[in-house]
């Protein structure tokens, strides 16, 4: 007698179930994990005061919103006795047209494998300088739209090709240093997009090297970070960093602190630029504060201060957004911002994309709205 085709249907599948099942516990037996991350934020920002022209401009912008979006895949193997192997690959996504970010690069964002332990974790690859590590809690902001890579772009995109990095939190003391032979060999500047600084050169050991070092320390309720950067030039390379005598080097110290349904950040970034000739040095100092109205809303204040050393040269940006929660992965918000400039100064007040810029010396308006999505 023939079994019904439902029932053999039915077999079929607790079948594959059984094979499926096996499976994934012969790759759990091997401690391994892998996860698929991301987030995509969209937003539609209004400038006033751009160009000669002193127009509005209105726009879908593709570098960042609240935060930038991105694409990636992390994952981690128990190698024994406390040890694990790591990797990082994630890519920046433009969300206004769909491209890649970092100059294009596939995985611009991070690139990465090592050996994590008591030790903290040792990397080779594509990876963040710690700068970028030192600015996570006291810039509120961070790399939002309106914030301090209007200042100066490099914050939010200091990342290094070819590094090598360590990391690792120690009874709240968090220490790290990276060190690279080659930054940057992207041609798509002179932004920190890609700086056609290759490095890695047989006749100038010195071309285009990187290196940075954290020291920080945190508590429940506050904390405190110092940090350096230096990039090194090299032939061809952008932003007057033609020479490998040439360095760009910028120190911080931070803080940051919670009171209740407060939070404060404060920090001063000094930078000294030989490739610039007009104003090679320069502090950029702000002070940040958010406020926890309810679960769902949550609303931040930060001012940022841009001087330059013998010059008239100068820039003040305050930003402020309101942020709704509507689940643990999706929010909306609203953004304002405002930058005057002093001297031949013409920043921008967003840093989302290119080509916003008012006059010299001008001032400029910003609002948006966006939505954001992690998964």
């Amino acid at each position: 007698m023939k079994t019904p085709f439902n029932q053999r249907l039915q077999a079929g599948t607790g079948l594959a179930a059984a094979c499926a099942a096996l499976c994934l516990a012969s790759g759990t037996a091997h401690a391994q994990s892998v996860t698929i991350y991301g987030l995509i934020d969209a937003s539609v920002e209004h400038l006033s005061n751009v160009g000669a022209g002193h127009d509005g401009l209105t726009r879908m912008p593709g570098l960042t919103g609240s935060l930038p979006s991105r694409l990636g895949l992390r994952g981690t193997e128990d190698l024994g006795g406390g040890l694990k192997a790591v990797f990082v690959l994630e890519q920046g996504i433009g969300v206004d047209n769909g491209t890649l970010n970092q100059g294009g690069r596939v995985w611009g964002r991070q690139a990465y494998v090592g050996l994590s332990g008591d030790f903290g974790t040792v990397a080779l690859g594509r990876q963040y300088s710690m700068l970028y590590w030192s600015q996570l809690d006291a810039d509120l902001l961070g790399p939002a739209m309106f914030g301090s890579g209007s200042l100066d772009s490099y914050l939010p995109n200091a990342r290094v090709d070819n590094a090598i990095a360590w990391r690792g939190t120690f009874s709240g003391w968090t220490l790290g240093a990276t060190f690279s032979p080659g930054r940057d060999s992207v041609n798509a500047g002179p932004t920190p997009a890609g700086t056609n600084c290759a490095g890695e050169s047989a006749t100038d050991s010195k071309a285009c090297r990187q290196w940075s070092a954290m020291v920080k320390y945190d508590t429940a309720t506050w904390g405190a970070v110092a940090a350096v950067d230096e990039i090194r030039g090299g032939t061809g390379a952008f932003a007057g960093l033609t020479s490998s005598a040439l360095t760009d080097r910028r120190a911080t110290v931070a803080g940051w602190a919670k009171f209740g349904d407060w939070k404060l950040g404060a920090g001063l970034i000094n930078r000294r630029n030989e490739g610039s000739v007009t104003t090679p040095k320069s502090n950029l100092w702000y002070l940040g504060a958010g406020y926890t109205l309810n679960p769902q809303i949550l609303l931040e204040a930060e001012l940022f201060k841009l001087d330059y050393k013998n010059s008239a040269n100068a820039a003040t940006l305050l930003a402020l957004r309101g942020t709704y929660t509507l689940s643990k992965r999706t929010a909306l918000y609203a953004t304002v911002g405002r930058i005057d400039n002093d001297g031949t100064s013409a920043l921008s007040v967003s840093n989302a994309a290119s080509g916003g810029t008012p006059t010299a010396g001008g001032s400029q308006n910003g609002i948006a709205t966006g939505i954001k999505h992690s998964f």
